[in-house]
């Protein structure tokens, strides 16, 4: 990854040195909870909210079995820092006053029980990624940010309804397997990242390289980049570093555009 990065960023000399992370647990909850609270803005200003549906979530770092989550009936364009509520792995939310979401805590605990290099998670129903999810496929390597996915998410294509059962949320879980991101059919997007940074990137432009599927599919017939081009790509555009990267400049816009969500 470091030789990849070095070619694209030519006067870094270390690409880890760019995710180092502060030593002190209470810098690195305040840095993930002001993130989160970024993200969701950002999932607002998008247009990925519809309703009370759509959670992003990242796993506390002193403890590792609790995560962080907008509360239920909150609207994204409103989320501030003080309004996540800390949740553990049984349903229980030890901090915060807002209402828990039951999806989200069905998704989102079996997800970060699964894997613990999932550090985030989020999930929403955007325009684009539900309708692309209702074609009941994986997304093509039809553009280099599509490349980012290729070979690197799932369709699950077990729709049940509204997930409030957890062995729902245990196959999704399974069905993820190491891989960035899944359709759910019938659903929406759902992306991960071992950053709350890059899960929240994934899913930007995840849900915009399902608008330009469908667009091109619309238009004619895409030619899709070819295998070898397309895994190639994947290491550039689809590494943890490059999802991290990608999220910093909208994060720095939308904390100059509401300051308050920090608060």
């Amino acid at each position: 990854m470091n030789d990849v990065a070095n070619e694209i960023v030519m006067n870094m000399d270390k690409a880890e040195d760019i995710l180092a992370q502060p030593e002190d647990v209470v810098a690195i909850r305040v840095d993930r909870k002001n993130k989160l609270a970024a993200a969701l803005r950002l999932f607002g200003k998008f247009g990925f909210d519809e309703g009370v549906a759509g959670h992003i979530t990242v796993r506390d770092p002193e403890h590792t079995d609790h995560f962080w989550v907008n509360p239920m009936g909150k609207s994204f364009k409103q989320m501030k820092v003080s309004d996540l509520v800390l949740v553990n792995h049984k349903g229980e939310v030890v901090e915060g006053e807002g209402l828990l979401n039951g999806a989200a805590f069905t998704i989102h605990s079996q997800i970060h029980m699964s894997d613990p290099s999932i550090t985030a998670a989020a999930h929403s129903h955007s325009v684009y990624g539900k309708a692309f999810s209702s074609l009941g496929k994986t997304l093509a390597p039809l553009t280099q940010d599509a490349c980012a996915f290729y070979e690197d998410h799932v369709l699950f294509d077990d729709f049940s309804g509204v997930v409030l059962d957890n062995s729902e949320g245990e196959r999704i879980a399974a069905a993820l397997d190491g891989r960035k991101a899944a359709i759910l059919q019938n659903h929406g997007l759902l992306t991960v990242g071992e950053t709350i940074d890059a899960a929240a990137w994934w899913y930007i432009t995840l849900e915009r390289s399902c608008q330009a599927q469908l667009l091109a599919e619309a238009a004619g017939t895409p030619k899709p980049i070819e295998h070898d081009v397309a895994l190639g790509t994947r290491d550039t555009v689809g590494s943890a570093l490059a999802g991290w990267f990608s999220f910093q400049p909208l994060y720095d816009v939308i904390i100059e555009e509401q300051p308050e969500l920090l608060d």
